[in-house]
């Protein structure tokens, strides 16, 4: 099986988010089933561009204004034997972020992307790859699909079937309609069953339209999308292939997330010998200047500071959480006024709140190791790795009932002493306060629960061994369906 893994961020290159993790990690995972897998993605500044094999000549990639040229590096994934090919382009992606600076994106992201779509496909011709699939990951790599049906009819690629994943339908690469020309293609494109969206030119519509396959990340976060409430428009659309669309839930990197042998904790520890987490929770108050009280819960969050993650909520609870016995730490970055606040809390009541602003990988870890409870209150998530990196470190995640959160975390049932952490079903300050509040009582009340609970999370399989295993089967069906026969 022979797949050409494109996207527009990859671990640990490049990334802002989860699509970041699923293309560093599925690609090697995919490699250990016996994948010819190919991964492709922007070479950005701030890349080790030196340390990348630059391959013989120029690759041209048709454009609107004519012919665009780059160059192409070759790595690997690290700690595999996946090349990755980076498209070397210094106008296009050689800049500080990805995307945009601050809250605002690049102007020329359409064409940055379209740019990025087309020489993907045009390497995979440079290199004689003859994909079986091609795996298109976001908005940022929507016009894979659509290029390879209206552009390279007859052409030997042509062949390949088309798996267009969701990572998180709130980007959809939404543009002006007069930029269609920016695309390369016709002005037939722009109708309501493929590009045009309420008078905009959709980039993730049009993949929608034209994947042979779909996929998101999580089984309840596919049924989410199909319903008005989650499917940012787009409900409707993917309702109609349903038939289509694959939910498979997200691994995590069981190497690099592993309490029994992480070098960010000042201790190692497991689910048959938990000791060594009490001295995380000990150095984690230290490092951020709580008191070290052994005996008080301690709660963590590492997060994007948003609405989408709940933090205004979090805001709306703290003055009701603070006045119990815990304490809490924060990592994370996001809206102005979040950062401001969460900063003034932090100085103000020092004695059970600190924030870090900003992010730190070590810390994150740390906080997963040394915290007795993670809260992760996000109003939509796709799927969300911090809550299974909280089950594989021993710490109950705090969730809403929402996307693979809901997935992945089973709710406790005090009757029975079951469960792995604790749901919120309808999502406000108040609820997620009281939630706050069961878990306190837990830890207080019923610790042999709570050890049980930590234990029975530390057990679960959150590898990608399982997930692969699905994409590989996806990619077979799809080829299926593309060709009407099984790959070779």
């Amino acid at each position: 099986m022979r797949v050409l893994f494109v996207s527009s961020e990859v671990t640990p290159f490049r990334k802002t988010g989860g699509l970041g993790d699923v293309s560093g990690a599925l690609p090697k995972a995919l490699k250990s089933r016996g994948v010819d897998v190919r991964v492709v993605m922007p070479l950005y500044g701030g890349i080790r561009w030196n340390e990348l094999e630059r391959l013989e000549g120029v690759l041209e990639v048709p454009m609107y204004y004519g012919t665009a040229r780059a160059a192409v590096r070759l790595g690997s994934l690290p700690g595999s034997e996946v090349p990755i090919y980076f498209l070397e382009h210094h106008g296009y992606f050689d800049r500080p972020e990805l995307y945009g600076v601050g809250d605002g994106a690049y102007p020329d992201n359409l064409e940055r992307f379209t740019f990025f779509s087309r020489a993907s496909l045009e390497l995979a011709r440079a290199l004689g790859f003859e994909p079986d699939a091609i795996h298109a990951n976001d908005w940022q790599t929507a016009l894979i699909p659509v290029y390879l049906n209206a552009l390279y009819r007859g052409a030997t690629l042509a062949r390949a079937a088309t798996l267009f994943t969701i990572h998180n339908l709130a980007f959809q690469g939404v543009f002006d309609p007069g930029a269609l020309f920016v695309t390369g293609l016709d002005r037939e494109r722009y109708n309501p069953s493929e590009l045009e969206h309420y008078g905009t030119m959709n980039l993730m519509k049009v993949a929608l339209a034209h994947a042979t396959l779909l996929s998101t990340v999580s089984p309840t976060y596919a049924g989410e999308i199909q319903r008005p409430e989650h499917g940012a428009g787009l409900d409707g659309v993917i309702a109609s292939r349903r038939a289509d669309l694959h939910g498979i839930l997200n691994g995590i990197d069981t190497e690099e997330w592993d309490p029994k042998k992480d070098r960010h904790l000042p201790a190692r520890y497991s689910g048959e010998d938990l000791s060594g987490k009490a001295i995380c929770k000990r150095e984690l108050q230290r490092e951020m200047g709580l008191p070290m009280l052994s005996g008080a819960p301690l709660f963590g969050a590492v997060s994007r500071l948003t609405p989408q993650k709940g933090f205004d909520l979090l805001a709306q609870a703290m003055e009701r959480l603070l006045g119990w016995d815990l304490q809490i730490v924060l990592l994370g970055s996001g809206d102005a006024d979040a950062e401001q606040y969460f900063s003034a809390l932090s100085s103000m009541r020092g004695d059970k709140f600190r924030a870090r602003i900003g992010f730190d990988n070590g810390l994150a870890h740390r906080i997963e190791a040394g915290c007795d409870f993670f809260l992760m209150p996000s109003r939509f998530e796709p799927c969300g790795l911090n809550q299974m990196y909280s089950l594989r470190y021993g710490t109950p995640p705090v969730v809403h009932a929402t996307g693979g959160l809901v997935d992945t975390v089973l709710n406790y049932d005090e009757s029975k002493g079951e469960g792995t952490g604790f749901v919120i079903y309808e999502l406000n300050a108040r609820s997620l306060g009281d939630s706050v509040g069961w878990a306190i009582s837990t830890y207080f009340d019923r610790p042999r629960d709570l050890e049980a609970m930590r234990r029975r999370g530390m057990r679960e399989d959150f590898s990608w061994t399982e997930a692969a295993k699905r994409y590989e089967k996806v990619y077979r069906e799809a080829y299926r369906r593309r060709n009407g026969v099984d790959v070779a």
